[in-house]
């Protein structure tokens, strides 16, 4: 019986370190875009990864017949949620002041709000459908889909700096 339980124990270690070696570089890349990070420094979305594997991990044994990749982003994508939630007061009412010293599509994405972000990378990046970002999060569809535009406008219609102002010419 312990033999039988330690072989399944490897089975299973084994298992996730195969699914881990070919998910975890594209689900650190959607953790760092969530948090807006830089890619060279992103501990907030490491530790955000690292707390979506563990729960996979933890239910490894039940995910017969599901993706765990679905998973482990599902996973991603609610402890984001939370951790903005309870950061920013509430999903999506503040905007978050981009970081100068950010990368381009870092300091791009810090100009959306937390539930932007996400909404954005499910959709875009991760290409979740309209209907299964909005029962992940409990949203109808029309607010996903509105948040979508909304972020997708912000993104590709960044708002202007102030206008340069002219120097007044005076007469001689």
């Amino acid at each position: 019986m312990r033999e039988r339980r330690a072989f399944q124990s490897a089975r299973r270690a084994r298992e996730f370190e195969a699914f881990v070696a070919g998910a975890a570089g594209r689900l650190l890349h959607a953790a760092t875009l969530l948090t807006a990070e830089p890619p060279n420094a992103n501990p907030r979305a490491r530790r955000l990864l690292t707390l979506a594997l563990a729960h996979t991990y933890a239910s490894w044994d039940r995910l017969r017949g599901e993706d765990p990749y679905d998973r482990a982003r599902q996973q991603l994508a609610v402890r984001f949620a939370r951790g903005a939630w309870h950061q920013y007061g509430a999903l999506g009412r503040s905007r978050p002041s981009p970081s100068p010293s950010g990368s381009g599509s870092v300091a791009v994405l810090a100009r959306l709000t937390p539930q932007e972000r996400l909404i954005l990378v499910l959709r875009m990046y991760e290409g979740v459908a309209e209907e299964q970002t909005a029962a992940l999060l409990g949203l109808p569809v029309e607010r996903v889909r509105a948040i979508c535009a909304r972020a997708m406008t912000t993104l590709l219609h960044p708002p202007r700096g102030p206008a340069p102002t002219m120097a007044k010419v005076v007469p001689s």
